[in-house]
């Protein structure tokens, strides 16, 4: 085995092998339920009561986040589309949730898939709409109209091969946030490969194809397994910080199956999307919307370089490198004497005062511009600003005083 392929191999078994203890995910787990549903049964503060909200309703639609905090920024472009992380327990097993499929053209070709006999007619129920990009700009243009196909789904899939034009085309009413953000499925078929490398199609005049024909997509079975894996999977979505959340279940589940899809979700955005893998992860928490972040894992070196600590009675370097790095001065006028001056300098100094020339006997300059006469600066009492704080310490005690004995009482 050559070096490169040891050292690949050393790196992809440090990631797979994850430092979190499982007993406190299932611990803190177990606790973050507890406390959302003993929240849920309490009367709200204001002591009013939605008689409309049934309990349990809102405890099943109450998410559970995992949060990753890394010591370095993540340096990634804010990405149009997230990361999926296939989990044990999938987020979205509700069967009267509508998904929206968006694909490449043509849409009659995907719809005549979907309506065949061969696919799931459960999967089928959920599908409310198949559309191309084409067909999406044309309707969908007006901003009312992406609202109301925002409002009529809940689920929004799309063939990786266009969902880089969607924010034009679905504009911000989808994209201003990640609740309903498209999420991308491959339909496209795979290529053939020669040595391992994809072979290159033909070149030539593009002709028409019939939309009742069959695409460039992969066969029905691997259609309907991509879609099942993208609707219950976990979406990473990164942006250059250091904090990251990833939706890992919800409150009704129970703590073990909870517990599983955060090992799941842990190992994985580790071992594919955190640079430097577990030398940059410094710690991992849960919480739910309203609740505190209740900690898995904590690192015990929080600095990823040793470079970045600095030593007692330093200073820490410069941000700017090289050349455009400065030293800051000590903000000490001209005429402003030390206190910690010796006194052998105080004492030469009115000598010195001496033996300059006066003002009469120095050659006055020619200006062309008249200053005016420079203000005396008043000089400053000490004396009086030393009884000012005086008087106040004597009140302050004597306030202090009053409410211990007050208290004692």
């Amino acid at each position: 085995m050559s070096k490169s392929t040891t050292t690949a191999v050393a790196k992809a078994s440090e990631a797979s092998v994850s430092p979190v203890n499982p007993d406190q995910t299932l611990k803190a787990s177990k606790a973050l339920l507890a406390h959302i549903k003993k929240a849920a049964a309490e009367p709200r503060p204001s002591g009013k009561q939605n008689l409309l909200a049934d309990e349990e309703s809102t405890i099943a639609e109450t998410p559970i986040w995992l949060t990753l905090t890394t010591k370095r920024h993540i340096h990634d472009t804010h990405r149009l589309q997230p990361g999926k992380i296939v989990l044990p327990h999938p987020l979205n097993a509700d069967s009267e949730s509508t998904i929206c499929l968006i694909t490449a053209d043509p849409q009659r070709a995907y719809k005549n898939m979907i309506a065949s006999e061969d696919f799931p007619e459960e999967l089928r129920s959920r599908i409310t709409r198949v559309i191309d990009i084409t067909h999406l700009k044309a309707k969908f243009k007006a901003f009312e109209a992406q609202r109301k196909l925002y409002n009529e789904h809940e689920i929004f899939l799309a063939d990786d091969r266009i969902i880089n034009r969607l924010p034009g085309a679905l504009g911000k009413t989808f994209f201003k946030t990640t609740v309903k953000r498209p999420i991308p499925v491959v339909l496209m078929a795979k290529r053939d490969k020669v040595d391992g490398k994809r072979i290159a199609k033909p070149k030539g005049m593009k002709q028409k194809r019939d939309p009742t024909e069959n695409v460039n997509a992969r066969p029905l079975p691997e259609i309907v397994s991509e879609i099942q894996k993208a609707i219950g999977a976990a979406l990473v979505s990164l942006s250059p910080t250091t904090n990251t959340a990833v939706k890992c279940g919800y409150a009704s589940w129970e703590a073990d199956k909870l517990a599983e899809n955060v090992n799941k979700i842990i190992t994985e955005l580790v071992g594919r999307f955190v640079p430097q893998k577990w030398s940059n992860v410094r710690n991992f928490y849960i919480k739910g919307p309203e609740t505190a972040a209740l900690p898995i894992y904590q690192t015990d070196e929080l600095w990823l370089d040793e470079a970045q600590v600095v030593p007692d009675g330093k200073e820490p370097a410069s941000a700017l490198p090289g050349k455009h790095a400065k030293t800051e001065k000590a903000n000490i006028g001209k005429k402003r004497k030390s206190l910690d001056a010796e006194p052998e300098a105080i004492e030469a100094a009115p000598e010195a005062e001496a033996e300059t020339p006066k003002e009469e006997d120095r050659p006055k300059k020619k200006s062309k511009k008249t200053k005016a006469a420079a203000v005396p600066v008043p000089e400053s009492n000490d004396d009086k600003l030393d009884r000012d704080i005086a008087e106040r310490k004597a009140k302050l005690k004597k306030q202090k005083a009053a409410a211990k004995k007050a208290v004692d009482v």
